[in-house]
């Protein structure tokens, strides 16, 4: 009887602690509204919420601000839950969504679609109108992304020719990420100025980039990602006593890491093929809610969506605040706030177990 009356305790907390998220990142969600460079009054916004101010507060509103604020809601929770089912999987607590090298082969893709292709020795030499108007973002984020898939494609594949450990698939990551990193570097010793500034510019985690068509794209790849890990979530639970446990549950291990390791890759592709790089919202979030709500991924798993799309957002918040009349990258501002925060809790008196 003690031990029910514990659960059904432990479950209205989590219920509650989840709902005050939830109300969170709706209150800072309207708040990123009203932050910004044009110093518009929280009335001229609200008039522009309802399309009823002037044309170029309308504009931004609608084309530069709603866009932002989902992507930071959309992306975040997609990374947090990327980062908290990369650290399940390969039982490591400093996993994330950039373990099986997604990232670097995003911006050896990015840098090879704007270098050789829209600004750099192979088109436009450097005449930065010519760049400009070459310049295809859709195209960088797609072969950002085709790369991003066939690194994901090619470290599980060799994953699953030898036996799929944890300790292999961070390792193949390692390998095949200082692959696309060198890849890079040799596209940018022979790029043009023009070029490798605007390979550069595009490594920043930078939410100003986002519509609605690619919000709508991260969406859709986010929420499958999301309900299945929900979905399967007590065999991610089973997962956590032991693959022996695992099996004798009837679990099939290698399975299950493979569709999980390759679905949250997925989500960290899209997400950074559309907005460059964002860390530690991955690492960072996971960490705090397993901290509060504990490892049971029937919770972790919407928390730390929830999670994420508040540290972004705050950022976000953040990088608008601070740029003088441009937004800082958000990426660096995640890194900023993470990075002491993540040091502290490895620190702290409970940090001894990550």
């Amino acid at each position: 009887m003690r031990e029910m009356g514990e659960l059904q305790k432990n479950k209205a907390r989590a219920g509650r602690i989840l709902a005050e998220l939830a109300a969170a990142v709706i209150v800072l969600a309207l708040l990123c509204l009203f932050v910004g460079s044009s110093h518009m009054s929280i009335s001229d916004g609200l008039r522009a919420l309802m399309k009823k101010s002037t044309a170029a507060n309308n504009r931004i509103i609608w084309n530069i601000r709603i866009p932002r604020v989902l992507a930071a809601i959309i992306a975040g929770a997609g990374l947090s839950v990327s980062g908290l089912v990369m650290q399940t999987n390969l039982n490591n607590p400093m996993a994330s969504p950039s373990t099986l090298g997604v990232s670097n082969a995003a911006v050896f893709g990015a840098n090879l679609s704007i270098i050789a292709f829209a600004g750099g020795f192979l088109s436009t030499g450097n005449n930065l109108t010519s760049y400009t108007v070459g310049a295809n973002p859709y195209a960088t984020s797609m072969v950002a992304f085709l790369f991003s898939t066939v690194s994901i494609l090619l470290i599980l594949g060799l994953c699953r020719l030898k036996a799929f450990q944890p300790g292999v698939v961070v390792l193949a990551g390692i390998a095949i990420g200082s692959v696309w990193t060198a890849g890079t570097t040799i596209l940018q010793f022979y790029a043009t100025d023009v070029g490798l500034s605007a390979a550069v510019i595009w490594t920043f985690g930078d939410l100003g980039r986002a519509t609605y068509r690619t919000d709508l794209i991260m969406a859709a790849v986010v929420t499958v990602g999301l309900v299945f890990f929900r979905v399967i979530s007590w065999q991610l639970n089973a997962l956590l006593i032991g693959d022996a446990a695992a099996k004798s549950m009837g679990i099939s291990v290698d399975m299950l890491r493979f569709s999980c390791m390759l679905l949250a890759s997925v989500i960290t592709a899209v997400c950074v093929s559309f907005l460059g790089i964002i860390g530690f919202v991955g690492i960072i979030c996971p960490h705090v809610v397993k901290r509060i709500l504990g490892q049971d991924h029937r919770v972790s798993v919407p928390a730390s969506a929830l999670a994420g799309s508040l540290l972004l957002l705050l950022a976000d918040t953040f990088s608008r605040s601070m740029g003088n009349g441009s937004a800082l990258p958000v990426g660096a501002i995640t890194s900023l706030l993470g990075a002491p925060f993540f040091v502290a809790v490895i620190f702290s008196r409970r940090g001894g177990n990550i």
